[in-house]
């Protein structure tokens, strides 16, 4: 349990330093760190549920992309501002690095096993990054169409 808070702590200090990186105003730096830390939560709620960093990543890149559209709209910022930094702590860095030093080290098939899981884990994230909004948009085309159909049909 303090394990998870102290990685969940320093999710929120990492987003907050890109953030600054990325030159997010005062007002968004709060919400954007914010978010990675129920991003990193969400990780572990479901890695600890399902032991597989690839579903915990999509899950949790799903509540990044969530929470950017949402504080986007709410503090009218692009989406790509705030995603970015909120999604830093999910980025899998030990994975990659892994990768590299089994193949600086001659090991083709640690390297090729973790090169795999790093694509796999990149996959995870771009797919939550293009799902939230796809349902979204979806939803809300939904919604439209049983709008007008219960107004009858007027425009």
């Amino acid at each position: 349990m303090i394990q998870a808070v102290i990685q969940t702590l320093m999710g929120i200090i990492g987003a907050f330093g890109f953030a600054l990186l990325f030159n997010v105003r005062r007002g968004k730096l709060v919400a954007v760190s914010l978010g990675a830390g129920v991003c990193w939560v969400v990780y572990l709620l479901v890695y600890s549920n399902c032991q597989d960093k690839v579903i915990s990543l999509l899950f949790a890149t799903m509540a990044a992309a969530l929470i950017s559209e949402v504080l986007a709209r709410v503090m009218k910022a692009p989406v790509t501002i705030l995603l970015v930094p909120i999604l830093i702590p999910l980025i899998p860095g030990s994975d990659l690095f892994y990768t590299t030093s089994n193949l600086v080290r001659g090991d083709a098939v640690q390297s090729a096993y973790y090169g795999s899981l790093v694509l796999k884990e990149a996959g995870a994230i771009a797919f939550g990054i293009i799902l939230v909004p796809c349902i979204g948009q979806i939803i809300m085309k939904i919604w439209r169409l049983l709008r007008n159909i219960l107004q009858g049909g007027k425009r």
